[in-house]
């Protein structure tokens, strides 16, 4: 069984509803290709580039009006949607960065709030967003089961380490990579990194310049680079199937083979 699937990647601004315009037609555009599963980027509802700025005014719940939209892109379009947005807390002045999935059929099948938060680099995205206890959110699809997970994320291998034990075979990574020197190599190389030492699939979804990275990629269980979308907005896409990943494991079986545990502490 294989699966068409597609990384989205544009530039989001403070506008949320020219973002949500946006996220749109990137899933209309992935509907018209016949793809079946389209990622688009970390905080793909509203973003700001000022660590200082004061984004209380821009969060939405979970039913609010991009979750929603979102949603119903996929209904109409018949495909599965997975986006960051900006979420309003109940119990805390700052928000949650969560990342939500939708399926064909518009309904929301789980969603993952953010659990290592971007302090590095001279950013401090804590001030602004409240790091989330880690509740793993998987679903499936075309035979293959999806892990999520977000930006940062990636620089720590014991959460794509945790999805595969919830059994991910395919890790899901929407992000805002900052722009920055060595920047661009650490996104490459890191992806990468999971993908072979977890022998999964991993699709990663990055907004562009000028102040992101871009290079939005589907990354193979033997870390070939099956798709990039480069660096401008757009979509790059690949099929992906289940017996690639029983293939690579029967050839390098390292997750048999490991001799230690993780888990969330």
């Amino acid at each position: 069984m294989s699966i068409r699937i597609g990384v989205a990647q544009f530039a989001a601004t403070t506008d949320k509803q020219a973002n949500l315009a946006t996220a749109i037609e990137l899933i209309e555009r992935a509907a018209a290709d016949g793809l079946e599963l389209v990622v688009l980027p970390e905080n793909s509802m509203y973003s700001n580039p000022d660590p200082t700025a004061d984004i209380s005014g821009a969060v939405e719940s979970l039913d609010g009006p991009f979750a929603t939209g979102v949603r119903e892109a996929a209904k109409r379009l018949g495909i599965a949607v997975v986006a960051g947005m900006t979420e309003r807390l109940q119990d805390d002045r700052r928000a949650s960065n969560t990342v939500i999935a939708a399926d064909a059929g518009g309904e929301l099948v789980g969603v993952y709030r953010k659990v290592h938060l971007y302090d590095a680099f001279g950013y401090r995205e804590s001030d602004r967003i409240k790091p989330a206890d880690f509740v793993p959110l998987t679903f499936k699809l075309g035979g293959l089961t999806f892990g999520v997970m977000t930006c940062y994320d990636l620089r720590f291998p014991e959460i794509a380490r945790l999805l595969v034990d919830a059994g991910a075979n395919a890790i899901i990574v929407p992000a805002a990579w900052v722009v920055g020197p060595s920047k661009e190599d650490h996104w490459t190389t890191l992806a990468r990194a999971r993908a072979i030492e977890n022998t999964s699939y991993l699709v990663v979804s990055g907004q562009t310049g000028p102040s992101c990275t871009g290079q939005s990629m589907i990354i193979d269980p033997m870390g070939v680079i099956a798709a990039s979308a480069g660096e401008a907005p757009g979509i790059a896409s690949a099929t992906v199937t289940a017996d690639r990943v029983d293939q690579v494991r029967a050839k390098n079986p390292s997750l048999a083979n490991r001799r230690f545990t993780v888990s969330a502490g």
